[in-house]
């Protein structure tokens, strides 16, 4: 469960994300360091080769053959494990020297294989001919020691790929699951708040973050409201020790009225105040009802049966007017072949549209078109404000 929670943290993804773009960072460094090298190792083969050649080929003097097809042979037995090969063909294609038999190709450079030069060892050579004299003089230089450092470089690379790779996914981990601590203990405390423990803070930790900062922001939410829903509370209980009072002022003036009536005296001034304390008394009670609906969320004093079709038209004939006179047009689109009634307030509904109205009037510019619309399905009741303004800037 706690596994299945860090995958799905946005801290651990997150720093999966970073690991793997820094990975392919490096990937591509890498291919571009490969291929450098890679060019690097092949001029340095040809440099090599090339210096041999020179070396063999400096021995032949004008008719002497001699001195060069010894050179070709000393230099061809010194050359062990088919590192160098070295050949010399007079005109006709024969071989005269060396240790094997160069194929007619073009002058110059060439990278052939084995089975081209007609030799045992496999792999493949880097091979330079040229003419000295009448003859043709190859040599050939092996491409494995190039290969096994290539093969070195590919190894090194792909073995840091993985170390890093798995650097960064464990100290992504550590990571998720530091900060995953710390939103954790912010849920948590939302949960306390949630149900009614209005003292619960999110710890800091007193690095200084932004964590640390968004979590100071909802623990001065939370004391604001904190202390508002302490003062609703102390104001209700005000109101309700208010209301004690002029209840009682009420039951000695009617018990008083009470006593006259039985006596026959006139009960005007009694009826009087009595109407006065029970206008106090009314308006004590609305406040307490306003704070009520507030600590509640909702207002459902005033909900009645509400006709929305009649809403939408009264919004309409107030509005079309004042849409024609800033240059729009309001049309109003009713369905009529459904049930349009609701449990509402009347009041607030007229309130909400009217807001929504102005805004597009507002909002919008000449020329533009706002539709109030009323649907009506089997489940459901839609009021809509739309227009074709700019809309409203963030």
């Amino acid at each position: 469960m706690r596994r299945a929670r860090l995958l799905r943290s946005t801290p651990f993804r997150l720093a999966l994300t970073f690991a793997l773009l820094f990975v392919v960072a490096f990937i591509l460094a890498g291919l571009i360091v490969y291929q450098l090298l890679r060019v690097d190792l092949s001029d340095h083969l040809d440099e090599t080769v090339k210096g041999t050649y020179s070396v063999v080929a400096a021995t032949y003097a004008d008719g002497d053959l001699e001195d060069l097809v010894a050179a070709v042979n000393s230099h061809a037995a010194l050359s062990d494990s088919n590192e160098q090969l070295f050949s010399l063909v007079d005109s006709s294609g024969r071989r005269i020297a060396g240790d094997f038999t160069a194929p007619a190709r073009a002058m110059g450079f060439s990278s052939l294989g084995s089975e081209e030069l007609q030799i045992p060892a496999k792999g493949t050579y880097r091979t330079l001919s040229g003419t000295v004299g009448n003859n043709v003089l190859t040599v050939a230089h092996s491409y494995s020691e190039t290969e096994e450092l290539e093969q070195i470089i590919i190894i090194s690379f792909g073995w840091g790929t993985l170390i890093i790779f798995g650097l960064a996914v464990v100290g992504g981990v550590l990571l998720a699951s530091s900060v995953q601590r710390r939103l954790d203990s912010i849920g948590s405390t939302m949960v306390d708040v949630s149900h009614g423990n209005l003292d619960a803070r999110i710890p800091l930790i007193g690095r200084g973050d932004d964590i640390d900062e968004v979590s100071g922001q909802v623990n001065s939410a939370l004391d604001r409201l904190s202390a508002l829903v302490g003062g609703m509370k102390q104001v209700s209980a005000n109101i309700a020790h208010d209301l004690k009072t002029p209840l009682n002022r009420l039951q000695i003036i009617l018990e008083g009225a009470g006593e006259k009536l039985a006596a026959g005296e006139a009960l005007g001034a009694e009826l009087d105040e009595a109407r006065d304390e029970c206008l106090r008394i009314n308006g004590t009670f609305e406040a307490l009802l306003r704070i009520a609906q507030i600590e509640a969320g909702a207002r459902k004093a005033r909900f009645a049966t509400v006709v929305l079709q009649d809403v939408v038209d009264d919004i309409g004939e107030a509005y079309i007017d004042v849409a024609a006179d800033a240059g729009m047009t309001l049309a109003i689109d009713i369905d009529t072949n459904a049930t349009t009634t609701i449990e509402g307030d009347r009041q607030l509904l007229l309130q909400m549209l009217s807001n929504l109205v102005e805004n597009a009037i507002r909002h919008c510019t000449m020329g533009s078109h706002i539709l109030l619309a009323l649907v009506a399905t089997q489940n459901d009741i839609t009021v809509s404000v739309a227009d074709n303004g700019p809309g409203i800037p963030c």
